[in-house]
């Protein structure tokens, strides 16, 4: 026997040989070419499903990226419309501040006189433009000499007899 029959683990013999003696048929050339093309027709489906899944799986790769690169775009200019409304809030913000500033500025005396003498042409009185009024302790208010009448209120049956009344 040769070595080849003997595994050296912990097997023991082997119980089949490795060449099988039974007789072959002969398969007819027929059979041989029928099989060939079934063999053919078997693998030409296993290629086309093979290439189909491929692009298959390389058309959803390319949908995948294809959303998320859309999405990235639509946070960017978010984003950007983000920054750039905010910028023109600060904007405003300081202009505000500075009309407040002028405001106040403007409601100062010092700046209403000067502007008065300026612009206007004003002056301030003289001792000899200001007049001098004495009035009598007289009372002016007069006392009223109507009668206020007070109208209660009356409901609808009232004034209905009323209008009635008032037209007769």
């Amino acid at each position: 026997m040769s070595a080849r029959n003997y595994q050296y683990e912990t097997s023991p013999r082997k119980y089949e040989p490795e060449c099988n003696d039974k007789p072959r048929r002969k398969k007819s050339k027929k059979t041989r070419q029928t099989k060939k093309n079934a063999n053919k027709k078997a693998t030409r489906f296993e290629n086309f499903k093979f290439r189909f899944m491929c692009a298959l799986n390389a058309v959803m790769f390319l949908i995948a990226v294809f959303v998320i690169s859309s999405r990235s775009a639509l946070i960017t200019q978010s984003f950007a419309e983000i920054q750039s409304l905010k910028t023109t809030i600060s904007d405003i913000k300081k202009e505000n501040d500075q009309l407040e500033i002028n405001i106040q500025n403007s409601l100062n005396l010092s700046n209403i006189e000067q502007t008065a003498k300026d612009m206007l042409g004003m002056q301030k009185l003289t001792n000899k433009q200001t007049i001098y009024l004495s009035l009598p302790k007289k009372d002016y208010i007069e006392p009223s000499t109507e009668k206020v009448i007070l109208e209660e209120k009356t409901s609808i049956i009232d004034w209905i007899c009323n209008f009635i009344g008032n037209i007769f």
